[in-house]
């Protein structure tokens, strides 16, 4: 029990290295530490519940993280970011997401962000094989987005989908722009 015990600390210490300073005092700590005293104490249902649950915090805060990916609305539009996405992730794999809907007037799109869902590694294969296919391209930067009836879906890394749809092409691509794709290639990384 003493060596599992040892190691069980040491996934602690590392799931802490990751989080922020800010954060490492919160209820993930505590849980962590709920989790550790049920294992210790030989409770190994509770345990597991907290470990659960902390993994359940910490996801919130990698979806939270993702949302500063999200750039601003063109001059003139309001935008407004949602997380729920996350929660329809969960039955499909996992991972983290969110959306931002922006708006003016009658016109409005959204942009998408997912991470590290199964989904998204299967779609990579078919948008790195989309220019080969004939299928239609937008760059943007450094990036080429399949461009799907006005639907625009880029692929970073292998693991994070970026989709924008329900405007021209015209108007959305200035916002994809905005998106720090280097600093999103790192993300939860």
């Amino acid at each position: 029990m003493n060596r599992f015990s040892k190691t069980t600390r040491m996934l602690i210490c590392v799931a802490a290295l990751g989080l922020p300073s800010a954060v490492l005092a919160d209820d993930v700590t505590d849980t962590l530490e709920s989790a550790l005293k049920a294992y210790q104490d030989g409770d190994l249902k509770y345990a597991m519940e907290e470990l659960d649950f902390a993994r359940q915090l910490i996801k919130a805060q990698n979806t939270a993280s993702l949302t500063t990916f999200l750039p601003d609305g063109p001059d003139g539009w309001t935008r407004e970011v949602s997380t729920e996405v996350t929660a329809g992730l969960a039955m499909m794999g996992g991972g983290a997401g969110a959306e931002a809907s922006y708006s003016m007037g009658d016109e409005r799109f959204t942009i998408t962000l997912m991470a590290d869902n199964p989904m998204v590694g299967a779609l990579a294969g078919m948008l790195g094989s989309a220019g080969l296919m004939g299928m239609k391209l937008e760059r943007v930067g450094r990036m080429k987005y399949l461009n799907q009836d006005g639907e625009l879906s880029g692929i970073i890394d292998n693991r994070i989908l970026i989709q924008a749809k329900g405007a021209s092409a015209d108007v959305m691509i200035p916002v994809l722009e905005g998106i720090d794709v280097k600093g999103l290639s790192d993300f939860g990384g």
